[in-house]
């Protein structure tokens, strides 16, 4: 099984670089992997995603299916999970409305190498992240800890009310930094879906536990997002999303960045495209606008 995709992407804002030759893209991800059943009925999978030259391995993961005592999976590039896996589920046709937006910032939890635990309880998905930040490279390929850049963990819940077609999610967290600081982040949100139409609402906090948070690289940041889309029929569906960030740091704009996308399906082939278009990037005077259509394959 496997996939492929060719897609075609324009950057039209003052901060974008303008009359880019290569506009049309093919993806060159190459994933090998494999499982198996322990005598214990645990699962145990690997995973290794190549780069696109192929000599080496891009990011690896090792998961571990416990049964009724949940999943354990380690990545050595990008664990996900907890509350990064949060940081933007209002619904879209097709990609969240940052992508294609060039300097964009959002409150959200980092993402890096480390654990990640999840399980279903009582109904609710719960997914704890924990990272010591292996950002170093052994002479053999393997990662060894960064100390100076302290650890992150975070904690992420999803829970769907019963049939009533609403869905309540949220978490916090802690991140690490070089400076010694850290920066603990919450999000709260809430999905409704009714008919055709399903809408979602959240607000993502990052505080920085600098002395002083005027400052871009110490500042503290809160992004609310919101997020619509409707399905015209089982391949057909559009959506429109909207974020805004505010800032302390001295003289910070609010940043916003606005979306629609268009997904359709045809049997194994998804055509989608995206418009986005942000102002005030990073909190700052400027305009970032990408726009995107991608044809995919499954196979």
């Amino acid at each position: 099984s496997g996939s492929a995709i060719i897609a075609y992407k324009t950057m039209e804002g003052t901060n974008d670089t303008q009359d880019v030759p290569a506009k049309i893209a093919m993806d060159q991800e190459l994933t090998a992997a494999g499982s198996a059943e322990l005598d214990n009925g645990m699962t145990i999978s690997l995973s290794h995603a190549l780069t696109s030259t192929g000599s080496g391995s891009a990011t690896s993961s090792l998961t571990l299916d416990m049964g009724d005592m949940g999943v354990l999976k380690y990545s050595d590039a990008s664990i996900g999970g907890g509350l990064n896996a949060l940081d933007d589920i209002t619904p879209t046709a097709w990609e969240e409305v940052t992508d294609g937006t060039a300097g964009e910032v959002q409150a959200g939890m980092g993402n890096g190498a480390g654990f990640n635990w999840s399980k279903d309880i009582s109904g609710a998905a719960v997914s704890i992240t924990y990272t010591e930040n292996f950002s170093a490279t052994g002479t053999d390929g393997t990662n060894v800890t960064t100390t100076s850049l302290g650890t992150s963990s975070s904690l992420g819940i999803t829970y769907p009310v019963g049939d009533s077609g609403l869905t309540i999610y949220g978490g916090m967290g802690t991140e690490g930094q070089a400076d010694t600081t850290q920066i603990d982040h919450d999000t709260l949100g809430v999905k409704y879906a009714m008919g055709a139409f399903t809408v979602g609402y959240q607000v993502n906090n990052e505080d920085n536990s600098a002395a002083v948070n005027t400052v871009a690289a110490d500042e503290d940041l809160e992004t609310t997002i919101l997020g619509v889309s409707f399905s015209v029929n089982d391949d057909l569906s559009i959506s429109y999303g909207r974020h805004e960030t505010t800032s302390t740091a001295t003289s910070a704009l609010e940043q916003e960045i606005d979306g629609v996308a268009i997904a359709y399906s045809m049997g194994s082939m998804t055509l989608s495209v995206y418009q986005h278009e942000a102002e005030n990037v990073s909190n700052v005077t400027g305009t970032s606008e990408g726009t995107e259509l991608n044809l995919a394959f499954a196979f």
